[in-house]
């Protein structure tokens, strides 16, 4: 038989890519918490001790920005003064100004545009209870469980990454776990065949069995393959927001457009309208169509409308993937206005994003499957 094998990643709270996304979207949570309406852009940098906060920001809102960055480092748990990057001593500076007036005419209220040009993918499968892509789902799985760990455990340090291979028949059905990678930050004090141990038993073997699978059936098991891993997070490496757009979503089983999430109000289709896409991705699923689906949107600076739809069913639809794609258009407004609507996007919801998935928790407004009843009705199967 026929097999293939497919690898996808995560990260932790603690990378320090992960720290640039948290520090944005607390701080556009901040200012939609105060201001429904704000338009915020908002890119963050970090390194050994310091922290660089810039972007455009339109807001009625007034928010202390070191103040909410520092907070967002001590959630992280960067609280060590030994781990070179730490809530209260790091030094933090501004350089924020306003939304450009040329794209506000475009995306203001009254005229509703895409706050820029580009595409945006969701999609959704059958491999996993969230409709996920299993290979994601555990790597996500893996990279929270390490999170929790990092808050109960001293000798945990917040950076880290996971890493999942499933293997595949010919058809596309899971036979198994090949490979598990699991890299974590730690104190000196915490001893690697010690580590190695608490990692397999307290994070890696809970999280398969979440999932229906043994560690035993683990064929390769990879825990800090070099050793210590004792200089990470902001000092061991710089991090921007944005540079995780594949942990973000799918770990590279479906297809990304290339926009980043992070520091984003709704306004900006890099994320409200990866959201959307999911959601109808998720409710094609969900309604029986198909077993796998990729939605794609894509859309022109200032113009409310998207300039193309499509579904991609990967041959395992009911209907077609054309009459798929009518029934997304006849039923979800898909202007920026009526997916901030439907999904309810102007409020404090992001940071959560940053620190937990975008994708595959259940109370996210674009995970729900509403949708799903009326698409199978309307689709006669």
């Amino acid at each position: 038989m026929e097999k293939r094998l497919f690898t996808s990643e995560c990260v932790t709270n603690g990378h320090p890519d992960k720290v640039a996304d948290n520090i944005s979207d607390a701080i556009l949570d901040a200012c939609l918490a105060q201001d429904p309406g704000s338009r915020v852009a908002c890119e963050t940098m970090v390194t050994t001790n310091f922290c660089l906060i810039c972007g455009e920001i339109t807001t009625k809102a007034v928010v202390d920005y070191p103040a909410v960055a520092r907070e967002a480092i001590r959630r992280i748990g960067y609280v060590y003064p030994d781990a070179g990057f730490d809530a209260d001593t790091v030094e933090i500076q501004c350089r924020i100004h306003t939304q450009s007036a040329d794209i506000a005419l475009g995306t203001n209220d009254e005229v509703g545009g895409a706050g820029d040009q580009g595409m945006m993918f969701g999609g959704a499968c059958t491999q996993t209870p969230e409709l996920m892509p299993l290979p994601a789902a555990l790597s996500r799985a893996l990279s929270n469980r390490l999170t929790e760990c990092v808050a109960s455990n001293d000798l945990l340090r917040p950076d880290g990454k996971t890493q999942v291979t499933v293997e595949y028949d010919k058809d596309g059905k899971v036979v198994g776990i090949d490979t598990v990678v699991v890299s974590i930050m730690h104190s000196a004090a915490f001893e690697i065949e010690e580590l190695r141990k608490y990692i397999r038993q307290g994070v890696i073997a809970p999280v398969l069995k979440n999932y229906g699978f043994s560690i035993d059936d683990v064929r390769h098991i990879h825990i800090n393959p070099t050793g210590n891993f004792v200089i990470g997070g902001p000092n061991g490496d710089t991090g921007l927001t944005g540079r995780k757009i594949i942990v973000d979503t799918y770990g590279g089983y479906f297809s990304h457009g290339g926009g980043a999430f992070s520091g984003k109000d709704p306004t900006k289709v890099d994320r409200s309208g990866a959201y959307m896409a999911r959601y109808m991705a998720k409710n094609l699923v969900a309604a029986g169509l198909a077993k796998q689906v990729q939605v794609q949107l894509a859309y022109a600076i200032g113009v409310a409308e998207p300039v193309s739809v499509r579904v991609d069913s990967y041959g395992t639809g009911k209907i077609s993937d054309e009459d798929m794609t009518a029934l997304l258009r006849k039923t979800c407004d898909l202007t920026p206005a009526g997916i901030i609507r439907k999904l309810n996007l102007r409020q404090p919801i992001y940071a959560a994003t940053a620190f937990e998935g975008h994708f595959g928790v259940a109370d996210r407004p674009w995970e729900q499957t509403d949708l799903a009843s009326v698409l199978k009705e309307l689709s006669g199967i």
